[in-house]
């Protein structure tokens, strides 16, 4: 289920499953609103980028939110209050209903792809240089972010410090609000390591701080630290990263840990025709958003991943259909995506309809234990346990 695939079948070499169907118009309404990450984040600014696009050749006005962990990102979305989001991998976990989705009042939640950005960046531990960290295993008694409410940035952290043969107990935990506020404690010397994009406006901030930054590698022939990582954090792959703080180019790469980040995201239930619409509009109009922030042209139709751990939504899909992108394979994985959804879906509706325990901690357990029967009984992995 987390191969990694990235298609670049040709337009005419996938035309045959396009379908019958014609193109369809973009049809944005006047208004839009889709939550992100906090401002100047790459996930931000990325989103920012495309709502440019939409005004100027759609009209209509997109409105970014920003917020600083995966519940806040959410809650707007679940409460019709918000349309999309450009999400991390908490999506992710949300869909697979773990860490801070699995309590009384989230569980798994039914969550689609639309695109994702897979660009020259990578997401990884960016280290203060003046900690003299080198290598991941350097970070032992270190401090180390939490941000509340934010499992795609603590599990990030702690599978990335599993290549280096650390736990969170070899470390110091220093919890913040947000991201935002995460990454102001690293320029004031409150924290020393932290995850974010190597492209992302804090990362390059702290580059230019007088602590610094560097990257601690991650490199795909250290096959013990890989698996340790993967174990803990599923949907990383190793990656040569080119652009980024840290003197990141083509000339000067190193290999990081990554996944595709923004992952453009909603509900299932989001109304087809406007997920097609806001699809299609970025993929039609990539070359006038592309240059716009650093990490956009990982939006590009081709370097979509297509098997990997999110099922796309019904309009997303019409609209890689008739870019030519989207195969019988993908259809299949997709298929599997959604029915471990609708798994999830209906063993959590029994879950709770069976008096669940008050107790937090226990219910957690509880929940993982039911969630994990379920999975298996049709033959999934609980990837989780």
């Amino acid at each position: 289920m987390l191969r990694r695939t990235i298609v670049t079948a040709t337009l005419a070499a996938a035309a045959g499953w396009a379908g019958p169907g014609s193109a369809q118009e973009i049809k944005l309404p006047s208004t839009l609103t889709m939550t992100a990450y906090d401002t100047g984040t790459s996930g931000f600014n990325i989103a920012v980028a495309v709502g440019k696009v939409f005004k100027e050749k759609h009209q209509s006005d997109l409105r970014v939110l920003p917020a600083g962990n995966d519940i806040a990102r959410l809650a707007p979305l679940r409460g019709g209050r918000a349309q999309a989001s450009a999400m991390g991998i908490g999506a992710y976990f949300a869909s697979e209903g773990v860490y801070e989705f699995a309590v009384k009042e989230w569980g798994p939640q039914a969550l689609r792809l639309m695109l994702s950005a897979s660009s020259c960046n990578a997401i990884t531990l960016n280290v203060a240089k003046d900690t003299g960290v080198k290598e991941m295993n350097d970070l032992k008694g270190k401090r180390v972010a939490m941000v509340v409410g934010s499992p795609a940035l603590n599990q990030n952290a702690f599978a990335i410090l599993a290549f280096g043969n650390l736990t969170a107990k070899d470390v110091k935990l220093v919890e913040f609000s947000s991201f935002g506020a995460a990454w102001k404690g690293m320029i004031n010397n409150e924290v020393d390591a932290a995850v974010a994009s190597t492209i992302t406006g804090q990362v390059k901030e702290l580059e230019t701080s007088p602590r610094g930054v560097v990257m601690p590698p991650t490199p795909a022939s250290d096959k013990a630290g890989w698996a340790r990582m993967l174990k803990i954090g599923p949907y990383f792959y190793p990656h040569k990263t080119t652009c980024g703080a840290g003197g990141l180019s083509p000339s000067h790469p190193l290999e990081l840990p990554s996944y595709p980040y923004p992952i453009f995201t909603a509900y299932a239930g989001e109304k087809p025709d406007l997920v097609y619409s806001i699809t299609k509009s970025m993929i039609v109009d990539y070359a006038q958003y592309k240059d716009s922030a650093p990490g956009a042209d990982g939006l590009e139709v081709k370097r979509q991943i297509l098997n990997w751990v999110l099922p796309y939504h019904e309009g997303a899909v019409k609209a890689l259909k008739e870019a030519g992108a989207w195969t019988a394979d993908a259809q299949k994985h997709n298929d599997m995506l959604v029915k471990r959804q609708d798994t999830l879906g209906a063993a959590w509706a029994e879950f709770t309809k069976a008096s669940p325990p008050a107790d937090k901690e226990a219910f957690v357990k509880a929940w993982m234990v039911a969630r994990k029967a379920a999975l298996e009984k049709v033959g999934l992995p609980p990837v989780f346990e």
